[in-house]
């Protein structure tokens, strides 16, 4: 195991930590703010430790990836939640529904009928954000601010779906607090409860305004190659 791996569990300690401080700084408690390890991209043997420290939230970017990795962890840790936090591809519905416990990509009305295919063929209905493209960015996937009233309406009434909570990932080059605000209030007017927002560099931004699951990777994990 190399050093990286072995610092990821004093790691996860530290932004545990990080969260639960700021949380009890908003007044809120911090067992509403849910740590979402981010392990794209990471070896099983990277992820090892976080899982020896007894974490069990874990977030992946890629089905494939995941399909390749995580079955045999769970089968030693069948207590794991995986939550997908990446894009989602209709034709990849039948596995996410199958392997994931929670998806975050939520965007668009054909993936809506692909999970309602999946679901309805399996049984199996993980819980679903509509992910929201706050900076209404052309590359990045997400439904616009403007639309996302209809679409969650939507996906509620017609397909029935476990819709949560929202997502969002703001631009790159712009302070977060604003999206951060801005998918709290589309989340409130809409009676939603979770909000899956901020990663390593601004958790705790996202955690002041509301965040209910923060996605960490390289914090946790360190730099990716």
């Amino acid at each position: 195991m190399d050093d990286r791996a072995q610092l990821a569990a004093e790691r996860l300690k530290a932004v545990a930590d990080s969260i639960a401080r700021t949380a009890r700084e908003e007044g809120r408690d911090p067992a509403s703010v849910t740590l979402i390890a981010v392990s794209k991209t990471f070896p099983v043997e990277a992820v090892e430790p976080v899982l020896a420290a007894g974490h069990r939230v874990f977030g992946e970017n890629r089905v494939q990836e995941a399909k390749a990795k995580w079955p045999a962890l769970r089968e030693r840790c069948p207590d794991v939640e995986l939550h997908l936090i990446g894009p989602l591809q209709s034709n990849k519905a039948r596995d996410a529904v199958t392997l994931f416990d929670v998806i975050h990509s939520l965007d668009r009305p054909s993936l809506a009928e692909a999970l309602v295919r999946e679901m309805e063929r399996t049984g199996r209905r993980p819980r679903l954000f509509v992910q929201v493209n706050t900076g209404e960015e052309p590359q990045k996937a997400g439904v616009a601010p403007a639309e996302a009233d209809a679409f969650i309406a939507q996906c509620r009434d017609t397909w029935k779906l476990p819709v949560v909570g929202l997502m969002c990932i703001p631009p790159v080059d712009e302070p977060p607090s604003p999206h951060f605000a801005l998918l709290a209030k589309i989340a409130a007017r809409n009676g939603l409860s979770c909000l899956s927002m901020g990663m390593s560099a601004d958790f705790e931004q996202a955690v002041m305004l509301g965040a209910t699951h923060v996605r960490v990777g390289s914090a946790i994990f360190g730099a990716r190659h």
